[in-house]
């Protein structure tokens, strides 16, 4: 079979996973996928099988839309909700200053990929190194917010829920 077959990947699943096991019900040994999702988020991947693979490579970076939580006072070693606390605090924070803090983050800004990503450095996938507690430099890149906007706040939780239309690349964590 070749042709892309589009899904919505569960929470808790790879990426690789997720292309193994389209690949194994479409009867297809040839597989790959357009762009990773981390494995706790939720969303549509795209999968290409047999000879559309051939084709990942030629489709234009494109933009995409997140929905994302931020839960304040809590820091992660993987700077998300499934990491290792580090550090809590019970620092609260108001619609107003959170709305002020957005606008760093509108337009064009330069990112440093975090080490929980699937971004390779020497043929390793810098998730791995991070599991073996290595953490290697990385260089800023530049990426596009086109969008950023405050959905809504739970305030009993500390919680604000943004939603996000960013260039190909953007990590949000």
């Amino acid at each position: 079979m070749t042709g892309f077959v589009c899904f919505d990947k569960g929470e808790n699943i790879t990426s690789f996973f997720a292309v193994k096991r389209m690949s194994r019900l479409m009867g297809e040994k040839k597989a790959g996928h357009t762009g990773t999702l981390d494995p706790m988020a939720t969303g549509v991947m795209t999968v290409a099988l047999g000879g559309a693979t051939r084709f990942i490579e030629l489709i234009p970076s494109h933009e995409k839309l997140y929905t994302a939580t931020i839960k304040f006072g809590i820091a992660t070693d993987t700077l998300d909700i499934t990491g290792n606390v580090l550090e809590t605090s019970d620092k609260r924070v108001s619609c107003e200053e959170f709305e002020s803090a957005l606008q760093a983050f509108r337009g064009d800004i330069m990112q440093v990929p975090p080490m929980y990503s699937a971004l390779k450095k020497d043929g390793v996938r810098l998730y791995d190194l991070a599991r073996q507690g290595v953490e290697i430099e990385r260089e800023e890149r530049p990426v596009t917010i086109k969008k950023l906007e405050l959905i809504s706040h739970n305030a009993e939780e500390n919680e604000f829920e943004i939603d996000v239309l960013c260039s190909n690349g953007t990590y949000i964590r």
